[in-house]
């Protein structure tokens, strides 16, 4: 029998002491007889097995009338789901804890910590973790970019960026897939650590990001670009001050490029367009009159003297005391 089903003796003895199969009878010598029945039963409990139910659940599924395969094999797949993300979470931890090149078992053990530090409930402990992963052990870049990209408390999402940061470019290829989530909250994340990483390959991430679908992940590049002197950011800057969104911050940076002389008059003419627009609010218009305060040039000067004839009071106001501020400077 056991060379006919492909189960060992030992297991054949130990189904019969569970009640899984009963031999049909017994031959005079006392040897077990199995009938072709048997022999079926012995093959439905192997399958059975297969599929990762236990002894005592094949023998429910072949003994009880009232058995429903369908929720058993359900809460299988549930199982065998858990048991492969399991699986999966302990292959990630490997595979980062190898890419860290720990040199010895003391290494090794400070890397674990840290990946369980960055997983902690404890705000106090993934920012300390983030601080330690520059300061003492190295980690894995995938496992910082995966923390920041999934952080929600800003104290923590600002150490783990500057960690980013002190690892160069290692990230940004990690990050550039973060502005494609289609999780907002994600893509807000990945632009924001993008722009604290300074090399020419962050900048053309940033500059590309002008063009995402997602307006805060336009506006977050066009601020750090501002910063850095890339003149493509001008037009969603002068959108931020219309809109009155990061205003303060998108004049700033639209001032840090009109220390550029070659910039200045181009701003310059970007705003008077703007306030040239017949469906800008007064609100919005005086805003752009404000911006103008910052920005050098003989084309801003004219705009603001025609400026001070306008219309609109409160626009007509601003420009004059600029005038007056940049004619006693």
């Amino acid at each position: 029998m056991a060379r006919r089903s492909g189960v060992s003796a030992r297991m054949l003895r130990h189904y019969e002491s569970l009640g899984l199969v009963r031999p049909t009878g017994r031959t005079g010598a006392g040897y077990r007889e199995y009938s072709s029945e048997d022999i079926r039963r012995i093959f439905h409990i192997e399958s059975l097995r297969s599929l990762g139910l236990s002894l005592r659940e094949v023998g429910c599924a072949l003994d009880d009338p009232g058995f429903k395969p369908s929720e058993l094999v359900d809460d299988l797949i549930r199982q065998t789901r858990e048991r492969i993300a399991g699986e999966t979470e302990l292959l990630t931890r490997l595979r980062r804890i190898g890419a860290a090149a720990p040199a010895d078992w003391e290494d090794v053990l400070q890397i674990v910590a840290l990946l369980q530090a960055l997983g902690s409930e404890s705000a106090g402990k993934r920012q300390r973790a983030a601080l330690s992963s520059v300061e003492e052990v190295s980690l894995p870049v995938e496992a910082l970019v995966e923390a920041v990209l999934s952080e929600t408390d800003p104290n923590v999402a600002g150490a783990l960026r500057w960690a980013l940061a002190q690892s160069g470019d290692d990230g940004l290829a990690l990050l550039a897939e973060g502005l494609g989530s289609p999780v907002a909250e994600v893509r807000k994340r990945a632009v924001q650590s993008i722009a604290e990483i300074p090399n020419g390959e962050a900048t053309a991430l940033l500059q590309d990001a002008l063009t995402n679908s997602d307006i805060v992940v336009r506006r977050c590049a066009a601020l750090a670009l501002g910063a850095r002197g890339v003149a493509d950011a001008v037009p969603t800057l002068i959108d931020m001050i219309v809109e009155e969104t990061n205003d303060a911050d998108a004049a700033d940076a639209l001032s840090a490029l009109a220390g550029d002389p070659a910039l200045a008059d181009q701003i310059a003419t970007r705003l008077v367009d703007c306030l040239a627009q017949g469906t800008i609010e007064s609100s919005a218009r005086r805003r752009l009159t404000e911006v103008l305060a910052d920005i050098p040039g003989i084309t801003t000067s004219r705009a603001l003297a025609d400026l001070s004839h306008d219309e609109d009071r409160a626009v007509a106001l601003t420009a004059t005391y600029i005038l007056k501020l940049r004619n006693a400077r």
